[in-house]
């Protein structure tokens, strides 16, 4: 079993009693070596040894059965070796299937997040366009509706000379009078025609 084959040699020791208890390199429990006493046929031509059961072996039948035992013992080794390397690769397996499904929930979430940042900058600079828009609109109805007035001083000239007037004659303001006449009238002109072009 297990695809290699064993190269290990097997040698028997014998007591004093001739009872074999050790083979080379493996101690046998005496639970092994009793039952390959006790199912060894009793009529073998070769040389047999007494255990303390009763039970005669002979020496070709015991080292068959050790060998058969060992074989039986190292397929049972095998076996649980296979099983463990079986699970491992099993586990080794599940675990690089959970790797890979964990590293494309990553790369998913990333492209997902991308995806959104992408969609708010767009959504933010459309916001921010249309704003804009609706701004410029409203200025322009606002600017329109309320048209801004330009206005120029009326009869500025007089305006400065009579206050050049009074400066001058802080003590004799009558002798300003005509100049503040011709503002008066210059005035009354000015208002007389601005009721004309409103009406």
């Amino acid at each position: 079993m297990g695809g290699t084959a064993s190269t290990r040699r097997v040698t028997f020791e014998a007591d004093e009693n001739e009872n074999i208890t050790v083979v080379k390199g493996i101690r046998l429990s005496e639970n092994v070596i009793d039952r390959m006493k006790e199912s060894s046929p009793s009529g073998s031509k070769s040389q047999r040894y007494s255990s303390v059961y009763g039970a005669s072996v002979s020496d070709e039948e015991l080292k068959r059965r050790v060998a058969e035992e060992l074989a039986l013992e190292q397929a049972k080794m095998e076996s649980e070796n296979q099983r463990r390397l079986k699970h491992a690769r099993d586990l080794e397996r599940e675990k690089a299937v959970a790797n890979e499904q964990l590293t494309r929930a990553i790369l998913q979430e990333r492209i997902s997040s991308e995806e959104n940042r992408t969609k708010v900058k767009h959504l933010s600079s459309e916001f921010y366009k249309v704003t804009t828009e609706e701004y410029q609109k409203a200025a322009e109805e606002v600017e329109s509706k309320f048209r801004r007035y330009e206005y120029h001083p009326v009869c500025a000239d007089l305006q400065t000379k009579i206050l050049q007037c009074y400066r001058q004659n802080t003590q004799q303001t009558l002798s300003c009078s005509a100049l503040a006449n011709q503002y008066m009238h210059c005035v009354n002109h000015a208002k007389q025609n601005m009721l004309e072009k409103g009406g």
